[in-house]
């Protein structure tokens, strides 16, 4: 059997047709289709807790083992090169500033049974190095994890081409890359690029809800505010910030791609659109809270 059309490289030259073209019985080949109507919250994660689902969280480390977390499948960090470049090692399952070990929390509350990894890149726990979140995000991105998360943004202008690229290799590798919005107004990324899932707060306390924001750059808002996350050595803390909403759109994400394997990140995309919370049942479904 065939691998399915998700799984396979993309076509860039067919026999008879210019580049990235297809033939006519290539064109006819049926793919999984769903009327916009029956798109709803318990279409697309109703029964779902997310298991098959690989996620990456690119950030301060991940402590393997937390009651809020458990295991850590793939852990590695950034270290310089004697080159002046930054490699992804192997490394155990720690966290230096608890950043990254409150996002998996989320991302596991909301999918109890995805596989989590870290690819740690603050390398102070707090801040990291330019190379560094582009060794990580480029690691993540190369091992084919269907979400990523990405709390995090810089402001440097210098990076922007470089992001760029990496952002959109992973949407045309079917992987979802859900960014966090910065927490001050200022001109950041990636989260402003279109091929990510850019996310920021509101303030309600219900984990599963969310909202569509017709104003972009940020398309989604989602619970962000005295947010109970886990925190290193086994704790919980409350904290507020756009880098908490962003897991929970990320567990989302894995509960639909458990359910849905075949949807590319545009499809995903218009799934959360159509179940987010300002638009279920507007738009021809009908609006459950089921998870």
């Amino acid at each position: 059997m065939s691998d399915p059309p998700w799984r396979r490289p993309p076509r860039a030259y067919t026999p008879g047709v210019p580049a990235w073209g297809a033939t006519r019985e290539q064109t006819r080949e049926e793919f999984a289709a769903v009327p916009m109507e029956s798109v709803c919250p318990e279409w697309a994660w109703g029964g779902a807790d997310g298991s098959g689902v690989r996620v990456c969280v690119v950030d301060s480390g991940v402590e393997g083992g937390h009651p809020m977390v458990g295991a850590v499948d793939l852990a590695v960090t950034a270290v310089p090169d004697e080159d002046g470049g930054v490699d992804m090692v192997p490394c155990e399952a720690t966290d230096r500033a608890g950043h990254g070990t409150a996002c998996a929390g989320v991302i596991r509350s909301v999918a109890p049974g995805v596989s989590v990894s870290s690819a740690q890149v603050l390398t102070d726990g707090k801040t990291g190095s330019g190379p560094a979140l582009i060794a990580g995000l480029s690691w993540a991105v190369e091992q084919d994890f269907d979400v990523i998360n990405l709390s995090l943004a810089t402001t440097r202008p210098a990076l922007t081409a470089r992001l760029h690229e990496l952002v959109d290799r992973a949407y045309f590798r079917r992987c979802a890359l859900v960014v966090s919005a910065h927490n001050r107004p200022v001109p950041s990324y990636p989260w402003s690029f279109s091929s990510v899932i850019s996310v920021a707060s509101h303030d309600e306390d219900d984990p599963m809800t969310y909202y569509y924001n017709p104003a972009p750059p940020v398309e989604f808002h989602a619970r962000g505010v005295r947010v109970p996350v886990a925190w290193p050595g086994g704790g919980t803390i409350r904290s507020t910030g756009n880098s908490f909403a962003a897991p929970h759109i990320a567990g989302l994400c894995a509960l639909i791609l458990g359910k849905h394997p075949w949807l590319t990140p545009f499809q995903l995309k218009t799934v959360l659109f159509l179940c987010a919370g300002n638009t279920a049942g507007r738009l021809g479904g009908a609006h459950d809270e089921t998870r």
